[in-house]
């Protein structure tokens, strides 16, 4: 049996690349167990098709066992002398595990404390820290049409309801219906906690919604729910507009905001009862909409993007 000739000037390079293949470790035992027999080294590199140097290499690294082959070392180099210091992975972690918040944002949140780190560096940290979530490649891609882009704070509203269920009352038919509100424009938001969705306590998010609001709402935008039906739209007094059926990336800055909501304040615990969540929420509009960094909005807060609007703003 001949063995495949490989022309190789390294013991574990193929062409520069150190090899993945699984059948090296025992090809080079073979050529060692060759040279075992009484061929000489250059015979061995001829008949193996490499350099007589790689084949003396291969024999003072074969073990006297000649079963075991020899395993390919790693490419990985012996020191790295632009390693980032350790504190600055214990920051970029410690942020992550804060609010969750992706890596673009966490190098800005490190940049404003005069932390000097790359986006690149700081993905590269949560990702070996398995932090990130990988997208899987069987996910099939859903192209939209063109949504409106709203120049100004006001001109479109987002409007959705989280059904909420406690879970330790699996056994009971308490539900909380967390009513949100997004501005596209400035990521301003607001949210009430009720016990019922109905188009009545709709109306009068919207109403608290209206008087709240630091700008004038010209536009909202809701899905097909029944809180959002007929009697809700003829006594909105500002123009209403639904989302295309079975399209929720229509509503995709309300999703994503209420994504965030749960995630970083409604299932951070276990609330007593309504009052102590409607407590929590009041608390985490403050950060919201006074500290938290956004991406869409040039990582800037809403109240930060809504002063670039003092002409908007309501006496």
């Amino acid at each position: 049996m001949r063995y495949v000739s490989i022309a190789w000037k390294h013991p574990d390079k193929i062409g520069g690349m150190y090899t993945s293949n699984p059948n090296m470790p025992k090809v080079r035992m073979n050529a060692v167990r060759l040279v075992r027999s009484g061929w000489g080294v250059r015979k061995t590199a001829r008949y193996m098709g490499c350099s007589p140097g790689t084949i003396t290499k291969w024999c003072s690294r074969a073990p006297l066992d000649s079963r075991i082959g020899i395993p390919t070392q790693s490419s990985r180099p012996h020191h790295s002398p632009k390693r980032i210091p350790q504190e600055i992975k214990d920051a970029i972690i410690a942020e992550r595990l804060r609010h969750n918040r992706c890596g673009a944002v966490i190098q800005k949140v490190l940049e404003n404390r005069s932390i000097k780190v790359s986006a690149s560096t700081v993905n590269r940290v949560l990702d070996r820290g398995t932090f990130l979530k990988k997208k899987s490649k069987w996910k099939r891609l859903h192209r939209n049409t063109p949504r409106p882009l709203p120049e100004h704070p006001g001109d479109l509203v987002e409007i959705d309801t989280i059904h909420f269920l406690p879970y330790w009352y699996r056994n009971d038919t308490t539900r909380w219906y967390v009513t949100t509100a997004i501005d596209v424009h400035s990521r301003w938001v607001y949210v009430e906690v009720h016990e019922r969705a109905t188009a009545g306590t709709s109306l009068s998010f919207l109403r608290s919604l209206k008087q709240l609001a630091p700008f004038e709402i010209k536009c909202i935008q809701t899905d097909h729910g029944s809180e959002f039906g007929r009697y809700f739209s003829l006594n909105a007094g500002v123009r209403h507009r639904h989302i295309r059926v079975r399209k929720p990336n229509d509503n995709a800055h309300i999703e994503k905001f209420n994504r965030t909501i749960q995630d970083e304040c409604i299932m951070k615990g276990i609330p007593n009862d309504i009052k102590e969540l409607k407590l929590w929420i009041k608390n985490y509009l403050e950060y919201y909409n006074k500290e938290r960094l956004h991406m869409g909005i040039n990582f800037l807060t809403p109240s930060q993007k809504l002063a670039q609007f003092p002409a908007l703003q309501k006496a």
